[in-house]
């Protein structure tokens, strides 16, 4: 069995994939999280943690959020630091602009995960057709919420009602596609990928 370790920059991104896990992979998948202290410690440790990684059969998951940099620069950027493990399996993906932007992306999901009434309704909104283009939807969101939404518990709280097939947040769709990928090519006796994919396939 592959064991998938998920690679983050915040424990709130783990409470979401947690949310995800039950809908997005087997039961009997083997999945790990190693959380950091944020983009800086990741970016430090990353290339010494895969390399110090012994579990055999491992496929991994890097999701780290863009804030105000430019996401084909910090991707690029993490891809370099997994060459020093050239034969693990890795997925680079970015959220853009924060892991908000996953949330405003389904807004029934935030309304059903935190009891804030009216949300879904405002999805056809302008700023929520496109969440990815927010420069910062982690105020748009707690200012959505009135300040029920907390990065953690709220994560914890959404992270099981998002729905893995309609999203507007094009970065969540690359990482649930992604992570399907990947999942699905460590399986064995897999079909053969498809010409032009590949784990660390480009962010539309």
């Amino acid at each position: 069995m592959k064991t998938l370790v998920f690679l983050l920059e915040e424990p709130s991104a783990r409470e979401m994939l947690e949310g995800l896990r039950p809908r997005l992979l087997s039961s009997e998948a083997d999945v790990r999280y190693v959380v950091f202290r944020g983009k800086q410690d990741l970016e430090k440790n990353l290339n010494r943690k895969l390399r110090g990684w012994l579990t055999p059969n491992s496929v991994f998951v890097i999701l780290r959020d863009q804030d105000a940099g430019d996401c084909r620069k910090i991707k690029r950027r993490l891809m370099d630091l997994c060459k020093a493990a050239p034969e693990k399996p890795i997925l680079v993906r970015i959220a853009c602009h924060e892991l908000e932007s996953f949330y405003l992306g389904d807004l029934a999901a935030v309304e059903r995960g935190l009891g804030v009434r009216g949300l879904a309704k405002r999805q056809g909104a302008a700023p929520f057709r496109n969440p990815d283009a927010l420069p910062n939807p982690g105020q748009v969101l707690g200012n959505l919420t009135e300040q029920t939404y907390q990065k953690v518990l709220g994560s914890r709280a959404i992270g099981p009602h998002l729905d893995l097939e309609n999203n507007a947040s094009r970065s969540f769709q690359a990482l649930i596609s992604g992570i399907r990928t990947l999942v699905a090519a460590s399986q064995p006796h897999a079909p053969p990928e498809k010409k032009g994919t590949r784990p660390h396939g480009r962010i539309p």
